[in-house]
């Protein structure tokens, strides 16, 4: 099972994921006006009966931004093999991983386009995992991290690459650009250990293979991950982690190749599925 958000004639639903369409299923469940709401509120399963019993209601509508109303994403940088190399700053390999905030107003959902401001053209794409926590817990063992994720998602984690070197420690300026980023399509609940342990992240730019590694290969894995953020914040229903992006994003390349108007972006996930955006420039 899949659910999504998604908005049909200005009304923005959440529901079921189908062949044939969705199932709006937000009005089942008022007190879970959102699926950031489920997921505080352990709802996923409750869903999943729903949906089984339920017909389609909408077949023309538009993807959103997965959580738009996600509270707090954290990101992991710098988290596969080759990754610390392509910065050529000669430094070691890094002992803990490097995180950085963004937030739910720089993201946009499944085929919608990614916006490239005017004031900068460096618009770049990063293929990645995310995962939503479903149980909260603070100084979680990486043998219990699982049991803590509810669902996970794909994330295309666009970046401005010149306004994440406006200061020596910060990124957080090129990371959080309004709809510079995608997270969705949908959510698919996690169960299954192997969702995340046998998945492979394969980015493409119209067509071209640019990113191909599994997670598997990351230097600060997903159960280090939520051992480590853990230590120092008590994690929460909705806490969305995006988990690191393979090598070969456009920065790295010489010349860089930045993402342009009419470009297409895939970011593939098996067990997942597929993210999809179109670059637009932004109107102003």
């Amino acid at each position: 099972m899949k659910f999504a958000t998604y908005t049909s004639a200005g009304t923005q639903y959440y529901g079921a994921v189908t062949d044939d369409g969705m199932i709006a299923l937000n009005g089942e469940f008022p007190e879970w006006p959102t699926l950031f709401d489920v997921i505080k509120g352990g709802g996923l399963e409750k869903l999943c009966a729903a949906a089984k019993e339920a017909p389609v209601t909408h077949t023309d509508y538009v993807f959103d931004m997965v959580l738009p109303n996600a509270r707090r994403i954290l990101c992991v940088g710098v988290n596969f093999p080759d990754r610390n190399s392509e910065y050529k700053d000669g430094s070691e390999a890094p002992k803990y991983m490097s995180l950085f905030p963004r937030f739910a107003s720089g993201f946009t959902g499944h085929n919608r386009p990614l916006i490239r401001p005017p004031e900068n053209h460096t618009l770049d794409y990063e293929g990645e995992v995310a995962i939503v926590i479903g149980k909260a817990g603070r100084r979680i063992s990486q043998a219990d991290a699982y049991d803590h994720i509810a669902a996970v998602t794909i994330c295309n984690e666009g970046t401005i690459r010149d306004w994440v070197r406006h200061a020596k420690f910060n990124v957080t300026q090129g990371k959080n650009w309004d709809r510079s980023a995608a997270l969705g399509p949908w959510l698919v609940p996690f169960d299954d250990p192997s969702l995340l342990d046998d998945a492979r992240i394969i980015t493409r730019v119209n067509g071209e293979e640019r990113q191909n590694d599994t997670l598997s290969r990351m230097v600060f894995p997903i159960r280090r991950e939520i051992e480590y953020i853990s230590t120092f914040m008590t994690l929460q229903p909705g806490d969305v982690i995006i988990t690191g992006t393979p090598t070969g994003a456009g920065a790295r390349f010489e010349p860089p190749r930045y993402l342009a108007p009419g470009d297409v972006v895939e970011v593939e996930v098996n067990g997942i599925g597929i993210l999809r955006n179109t670059i637009e420039d932004e109107v102003v």
